[in-house]
């Protein structure tokens, strides 16, 4: 495993970390088997877990809470998120700071993510969504501060809406946030036009999410693929957008070296960009952590191929079902 500087923190955190949404939320989770894969992270020296009090109304941190518990030797970094009031995800254009973070909604949702990881400080606390119309108001800022100087917080970030990564400019230029969690992966390029600069001028940890593109990246998924009911991915790809994932990731296919799977060339892509601090896929299987943390081994992508892979930015905005 490979290690990086988490911005401005000066954490050393491992490139690869640990999504955990997929604890909660989604079909065909199982226990012991998602326990044996956090086992197995942590001997293979992953160190950052990304979870939140949305998933599973607090079950994923309470997981996470056990984990750091059993490792007490090891310095493993726990971020998690505070939901937005109203419960709505993404938040909307027009939305107040009232809607989703007064400030004793932020308190609040602290302290309880606190008792599910059975923790005394929480390293990363992220709002899970946001809208940089309300970076000016102290109020939040005023919350995340007496949080900080209580101990109970040690930075803070923002979870950037789906395909928005202007969302979040002025609130980087606020200084009050540490990190930004943002959806980059080989489709999504757009955060190296301006967020990613913008990071590197402010020392803002950067969280690459959805690696994957939500599993199209994995390569497995077809114009038939259909989720038990209730999961959210059935939400996510409606028709209109399984087929145009396929069809990219099809297209994907010559470019795949030989020995090298689709979600192997999708983090070996990611981990190309520097200012990305770590990349946080979603495991529930022992296999899943051991071959994506063994994409953390240094060795670098040839030049020629990352020229043809530019070619495959996609640039998308958000929809009704952009969640």
């Amino acid at each position: 495993m490979k290690y990086r500087t988490f911005g401005r923190t000066g954490w050393s955190v491992s490139e690869i970390g640990y999504g955990m949404w997929g604890l909660a939320g989604w079909t065909g989770s199982d226990e012991s088997a998602y326990e044996s894969a956090l086992e197995r992270s942590v001997a293979l020296g992953c160190t950052f877990y990304d979870t939140a009090w949305g998933y599973g109304a607090g079950k994923s941190e309470q997981v996470l809470g056990r984990l750091v518990a059993a490792h007490p030797g090891e310095r493993l970094y726990v971020a998690t998120k505070i939901p937005p009031k109203n419960f709505q995800w993404p938040s909307r254009r027009g939305s107040t700071l009232d809607d989703c973070f007064p400030p004793e909604h932020i308190r609040e949702y602290t302290e309880k993510s606190l008792e599910n990881l059975g923790l005394p400080a929480i390293d990363l606390m992220q709002f899970h969504v946001w809208e940089d119309a309300w970076a000016a108001d102290e109020r939040w800022q005023r919350a995340a501060e007496e949080l900080t100087r209580q101990g109970l917080v040690r930075a803070w970030g923002v979870s950037v809406n789906r395909w928005e990564p202007w969302n979040v400019f002025e609130t980087i230029r606020t200084g009050r946030i540490d990190a930004v969690q943002v959806i980059y992966n080989l489709f999504d390029q757009s955060p190296e036009d301006d967020l990613f600069p913008l990071c590197r001028e402010h020392g803002i940890g950067v969280i690459a999410r959805v690696p994957f593109d939500e599993g199209t990246l994995t390569g497995t998924l077809t114009k038939e693929t259909r989720w038990p009911e209730g999961d959210w991915r059935n939400t996510y790809f409606v028709p209109e957008n399984l087929a145009a994932s396929v069809d990219r990731a099809e297209g994907l296919r010559p470019l795949i070296p030989a020995g090298m799977t689709m979600p192997e060339l999708a983090l070996r892509w990611i981990l190309e960009e520097p200012t990305v601090s770590t990349i946080i896929p979603g495991m529930r299987s022992v296999r899943h952590v051991e071959s994506n943390l063994a994409a953390s081994d240094g060795r670098r992508l040839d030049p020629a191929l990352l020229k043809q892979l530019r070619g495959h930015r996609w640039d998308r905005t958000p929809t009704k079902w952009s969640q």
